[in-house]
């Protein structure tokens, strides 16, 4: 039996070392040509690399989370072949490994908001009442509800059945005997009683650590917010947006839209809304390379939306939003969105944003601090829209606000020209027709 040892290929586009994120293969695996041996991480790419032999896994080097460069054995096979069959079949059957782009990455996260699942209502069954076993003597019997009948308000009677009081043990201070709070505080304090509820409410302490290994697209996120916080000097501005129109003008299209047309959110008004005004702040479509001291300025709105996935945080492109009408604007989201979350997402659909949104949806909350996705200079974030009281013309009104979170890179934005953008904003939002002019 010859031994085989494979070696990390040139995966090409300058390449030369790659982090191991996850082995498809053990020690003693038997494994057929081109089944999937490794995905290997690099900067461009993750790579499933797969087997040129028929073998036996003799040995694996490497863990998950190590670096490995170029021409390193990763595998050692156990094979019938000898070592020139399989060079020969190396080099004519190896197919290329699969590559699955890199997304660029921010930390904030969901733009298409999941439905909310309102769970059953759990029905609590009434504790067990366990009473204390009574000894009979000859000079003492057990009282009985017949023989005495206690008084106590039902919730006194309901606290003595929780903690496992019988009452007609209990003389009471209050008017005719009645049993008070105090009574039962008194007798639990004197040891007349050990409660079931007390006995089920015992916490143990913990004292396990669980270590989970930073590897992966979860260290790629961590590279890119150091990267982002460390050399982006964030100013970050927040505003209330009064949506109750854009709400009306929402519901009656989505009443109106027909089976070709997708269900309309608040994105794809705000994603036009942007491309509306943002000729009028270049200075916030724009990427910095701080290297060269370049800012460049873009002309069309590639808009990024971030976006949660089971693999982690994605940002997906919307490219040439100033040509989109909503409906347009609508899909071409939902369609990228949609790629990156069944991992189909081509690397041309990954990159080239200008400015990012950013979303928790219906877990928005009332404001965040949203990390820039560098080299870009600004980001939106959007929160959750409510129905609140508001002033209107001296009268207290029922509105429906949505907050919104905005952060831009100080070394060329300003932070009048920050705001400004946002409030022009604000002013589209709250006349969505100014939207559509």
């Amino acid at each position: 039996m010859a031994k085989y040892e494979f070696k990390l290929p040139d995966i090409g586009e300058g390449v030369v070392e790659g982090e191991i994120v996850m082995w498809h293969v053990e020690v003693g695996t038997i494994v057929n040509e081109d089944d999937a041996l490794v995905d290997v991480m690099t900067d461009k790419a993750t790579v499933t690399i797969p087997s040129p032999i028929n073998g036996t896994v003799a040995a694996l080097s490497g863990d998950i989370g190590d670096m490995v460069a170029v021409g390193t054995t990763l595998i050692s096979f156990d094979t019938d072949q000898s070592g020139e069959e399989i060079e020969d079949s190396g080099s004519e059957n190896i197919s290329e490994p699969e590559v699955v782009p890199e997304p660029v990455v921010i930390p904030e996260p969901v733009i298409v908001p999941e439905p909310v699942v309102i769970p059953e209502p759990v029905v609590v069954p009434e504790p067990v009442v366990v009473p204390e076993p009574v000894i009979v003597t000859k000079s003492e019997s057990i009282p009985s509800s017949k023989s005495k009948k206690v008084l106590a308000s039902p919730a006194v009677r309901r606290r003595a059945r929780e903690i496992g009081i019988n009452l007609s043990t209990i003389n009471g201070t209050g008017p005719a005997g009645r049993v008070r709070h105090s009574d039962l505080d008194a007798y639990v304090a004197a040891d007349g009683a050990v409660g079931v509820q007390q006995i089920n409410t015992i916490i143990m302490k913990r004292e396990d650590v669980k270590e989970v290994k930073v590897v992966g697209l979860r260290r790629k996120i961590a590279e890119q917010m150091v990267i982002s916080k460390r050399t982006i000097p964030h100013f970050s501005y927040f505003e209330e947006i009064d949506v109750t129109e854009l709400e009306k003008l929402r519901q009656t299209l989505n009443a109106t839209r027909d089976n070709t047309q997708p269900k309309l959110t608040y994105l794809p008004f705000i994603m036009l809304a942007l491309s509306k005004i943002m000729p009028q702040h270049p200075e916030c479509n724009a990427r910095y390379d701080d290297q060269a001291n370049v800012v460049s300025r873009f002309g069309a709105i590639h808009l990024g939306i971030a976006t949660q996935t089971e693999r982690g945080l994605y940002v997906p492109v919307v490219k040439h939003v100033e040509v989109m009408d909503v409906w347009q604007a609508a899909a071409e989201m939902q369609r990228v969105t949609g790629s990156v979350r069944n991992g189909t997402a081509s690397l041309d659909e990954l990159s080239g944003s200008t400015f990012t949104i950013t979303s928790l949806g219906r877990d928005g909350g009332l404001g965040a601090t949203p990390i820039i996705n560098h080299p870009e200079v600004a980001i939106l974030g959007v929160h959750n829209a409510r129905e609140m009281p508001v002033v209107r013309s001296g009268n207290i009104v029922i509105r429906r606000i949505m907050n919104v979170s905005s952060s831009f890179d100080h070394r060329v934005v300003d932070g009048a020209d920050g705001a400004a953008l946002i409030q022009n904003l604000k002013k589209m939002l709250e006349t969505p027709a100014l939207i559509f002019v």
